[in-house]
């Protein structure tokens, strides 16, 4: 028995990476599971239909159950489309992994309009549009008065976390992907659908040219497999996460760091308006002898 068995799930950018180790585990805690991927490059070219049919045979080679899928999920006819696919294959659907992404690195001042807009649309809008028709699809549910299993798990990153040089666009879709993780979840709590989000820290094609050559050993555990990142997933879309929503976890190696959201870390309270030059006087009073340059990345 799984943790999942009975239950529907869609995972995105399903082809290659951390997106095959999730479709593949999901499937084995007994999900039937829609493969989407376009096949495209790590840039965000060309298409490939075979990427998301070979894990498809991967999945149903082990005795699961899987369909391929290879609509753009960042329109809303490609977005609509996949949560139908999942409906008419398998009769409903219960979990969407956001997954589908690619990059387009440049320095601000040399990046150009059409890498800016495509790193966001396939991250931000192919966010999105899932958990819009998902939601839609669970909101007719609810109304005809069906009890609703409902989990969203996105997939942002550190580089939205922290920022990274280089990654502007990337950067701030996935900061905007931990913004609608915390909406989405508001949003669809009184459906009884959870949202979550995960930062992997993994070696895929996209991070190839940082991590690379960060092979393990021979017999040693590898903390770089895209594979870490499948059970933190399968933990969120389980029974078991029912009361986990707007949480935000980097996975990485064996680690599961649960990071807490934006508090407030001081405050000048005033019965008035503050001038420039009172705030001028009392800044030192509001950081309290704290470190006022461009944070360190919270988790080393």
């Amino acid at each position: 028995m799984g943790h999942l068995d009975g239950k529907v799930a869609i995972v995105t950018g399903a082809g290659r990476g951390i997106g095959r180790g999730e479709a593949l585990l999901l499937a084995a805690e007994g999900a039937r599971v829609v493969v989407n991927d376009l096949g495209t490059t790590a840039e965000g070219g060309g298409t490939d239909v075979s990427v998301a049919q070979a894990v498809v045979d991967e999945i149903e080679a082990a005795g699961g159950k899987a369909v391929a899928n290879g609509d753009d999920v960042a329109s809303f006819d490609g977005a609509r489309h996949l949560i139908d696919t999942a409906v008419e294959a398998f009769g409903g659907l219960d979990i969407l992994v956001n997954n589908a992404g690619f990059l387009r690195d440049a320095m601000s001042f040399n990046m150009d309009e059409e890498a800016f807009d495509a790193v966001i649309r396939v991250h931000l809008k192919g966010h999105f549009a899932p958990a819009k028709f998902a939601a839609a699809h669970w909101r007719a549910r609810a109304k005809a008065g069906e009890a609703v299993y409902g989990r969203i798990i996105n997939t942002t990153s550190e580089a939205g976390l922290w920022g990274t040089v280089g990654q502007s666009n990337y950067a701030s879709a996935k900061g905007g992907i931990v913004s609608m993780t915390l909406t989405l979840a508001r949003e669809l709590e009184r459906l009884g659908v959870t949202v979550n989000a995960v930062a992997p820290r993994a070696r895929t094609r996209m991070t190839e040219a940082v991590l690379g050559g960060l092979v393990a050993s021979e017999g040693a555990f590898d903390d770089w497999h895209p594979d870490n990142v499948a059970p933190a997933v399968g933990w969120l879309a389980s029974p078991a996460a029912a009361g986990i929503s707007g949480q935000v976890f980097v996975v990485t190696g064996g680690n599961v760091h649960w990071v807490a959201g934006f508090s407030e870390a001081g405050s000048l309270r005033g019965a008035q308006r503050w001038t420039v030059e009172g705030l001028i006087q009392h800044q030192d009073h509001l950081f309290a002898g704290r470190p006022t340059g461009i944070p360190d990345f919270g988790i080393v």
